[in-house]
């Protein structure tokens, strides 16, 4: 499987609040830095590693953020890593421009980085 096609069935996963099909892209010790991780759980400095604490992660948000959708503008790629450029979409708030790394090994994420302001 490419790596595009990796960061399009990611987006899928995650607009759908699909959360073990979201997880099931990740290797199992993968790394997930994220600015609003840092300010929610500010003892992560940013960082959780490992499907269990990426799954508390983004149920807490799929709970607090129903609305929450993400749109693709852009996919730049090569083998190993790919760049996503999406505008995080959320109800009662201004849309906001993210991009996000996902570096990938034997068809499965083992870090990703969100990017934004």
């Amino acid at each position: 499987m490419s790596v595009e096609n990796i960061a399009v069935q990611w987006m899928d996963a995650f607009n759908a609040k699909d959360l073990e099909r979201l997880l099931s892209l990740y290797h199992d010790d993968a790394k997930h830095y994220s600015p609003k991780l840092k300010i929610r759980q500010p003892e992560t400095n940013g960082l959780v590693t490992g499907k269990d604490a990426m799954r508390a992660w983004w149920q807490d948000a799929f709970d607090r953020l129903p609305t929450l959708f993400y749109k693709i503008t852009a996919l730049t790629a090569n083998e190993r890593q790919v760049f996503m450029e999406y505008v995080r979409e959320l109800e009662g708030e201004d849309d906001l421009l993210v991009a996000e790394v996902l570096e990938v090994e034997n068809g499965k994420i083992v870090a990703s980085r969100v990017y934004h302001g």
